[in-house]
């Protein structure tokens, strides 16, 4: 099915499900009416005023007295903000009632997930929160609800996936790849594994690329949902990258140089050591594959000028974990392979390669724009966050 077509019966699917009134639950096979909250959302609901009380507002969606914008509105459901349910359950977005700062609240089971608050929380501390290598993220406050201390809540910054906007240039690839890189080195300098490393566990700090924030589940628009968000380049606000999700993290002591775990699958299928066997292994060559295989996934298979990157990420997704780098080794050879890249191939123009004739045409023209303006600026080819 080609993409045109495609699209054109997604819309349809879209106008047939706006038409009906109802909308498909994220996650699930129910249907809702847009004024309807699944289990998920009543959960949070329910909680509203607990939450409040310790200091952080949910979306008017969540309120126990809330009234359905487009009821006393001529604008249809669509159109209004809080028509906008939960993507995941256990995640929501809150405003910080004392700096009316927008965070992210998340729902941890203990008895599940017994080691995330503690890991996420080591990375937090004060000796290790400012260190550059450290890109776990940061965590703001960690908190039990009043009917279940086997629940607690951690508030985190919000963030943004990590490839998303697009990737303007080479140079700016190479700047995530680096902090990819540093982020699980560091992590394993810890003694911790990650065991879930996969893209979407990799997010960015939007606040300097994103200045006016933008709506946490229509990303693309602004907090007020009326308009699109307003960003820069990766080049000119140049993001900080963050590993997020600790649930199946581990932490070992110093002298378990080989530790040993029964595999447990991530959102990544393809570990090729989890196909066939069910027998304990080192999960620190398996964040190595999970990493690898993010770089082939998302750069070397769907954009055009990261072949330069295929040697090291041949050999981080090898077959057997014995024959993959450690971690202190990725680090050294992509050093060298960033330092034998030209400043032209840095500043080159990623280009997906699915893009049609006026993608290309559009993308183009406004990269060289922006590309002679940073040569003339003097700006960094390959971007680095503040300090």
């Amino acid at each position: 099915m080609d993409r045109t077509r495609k699209k054109t019966e997604q819309q349809a699917e879209t106008d047939r499900r706006i038409a009906q009134k109802e909308v498909l639950a994220f996650g699930t096979n129910t249907h809702f009416s847009p004024e309807e909250l699944d289990d998920r959302e009543v959960w949070w609901r329910s909680h509203y005023e607990q939450l409040k009380a310790r200091g952080y507002l949910l979306r008017p969606r969540y309120s126990p007295d809330w009234v359905p914008s487009w009821k006393t509105s001529k604008k249809d459901w669509v159109e209004c903000e809080d028509s906008k349910r939960l993507g995941f359950a256990q995640i929501i977005d809150a405003t910080r009632i004392s700096d009316n700062k927008v965070v992210t609240l998340k729902r941890i089971n203990q008895t599940d997930h017994p080691h995330e608050v503690a890991i996420a929380q080591y990375f937090s501390s004060d000796g290790l929160a400012a260190q550059p290598g450290n890109h776990c993220v940061p965590i703001h406050e960690v908190f039990a609800l009043d009917d279940d201390n086997n629940l607690v809540i951690i508030v985190m910054p919000l963030l943004r996936a990590c490839t998303d906007p697009h990737f303007d240039t080479i140079g700016e690839g190479v700047e995530f790849f680096r902090q990819l890189f540093e982020g699980l080195h560091y992590m394993h300098k810890h003694n911790v594994a990650h065991r879930d490393c996969m893209s979407e566990n990799i997010m960015l700090d939007p606040s300097e690329l994103y200045p006016d924030s933008f709506h946490p589940m229509e990303t693309n628009l602004n907090r007020n949902y009326l308009g699109y968000a307003r960003h820069f380049t990766r080049t000119q606000r140049p993001p900080k990258y963050y590993f997020v999700d600790f649930g199946i993290s581990r932490r070992y002591d110093p002298s378990e140089t080989s530790p040993r775990e029964v595999p447990i699958w991530g959102g990544d299928k393809e570990v090729p050591e989890f196909q066939n066997s069910n027998e304990p292994c080192n999960p620190f060559p398996t964040d190595v594959f999970y990493i690898g295989n993010v770089i082939r996934q998302d750069f070397i298979q769907t954009q055009r000028g990261f072949k330069f990157m295929q040697p090291l990420v041949a050999d981080m997704i090898q077959a057997d974990p014995a024959k993959r780098p450690t971690m202190d080794e990725v680090v050294a050879r992509f050093d060298s392979i960033r330092r034998g890249l030209s400043a032209w191939k840095l500043r080159s123009r990623v280009v997906d390669k699915d893009e049609d004739v006026f993608e290309r045409l559009t993308r183009t023209i406004s990269h060289w724009t922006r590309r002679i303006g940073f040569v003339a600026r003097g700006v960094p080819a390959v971007p680095a966050p503040r300090s």
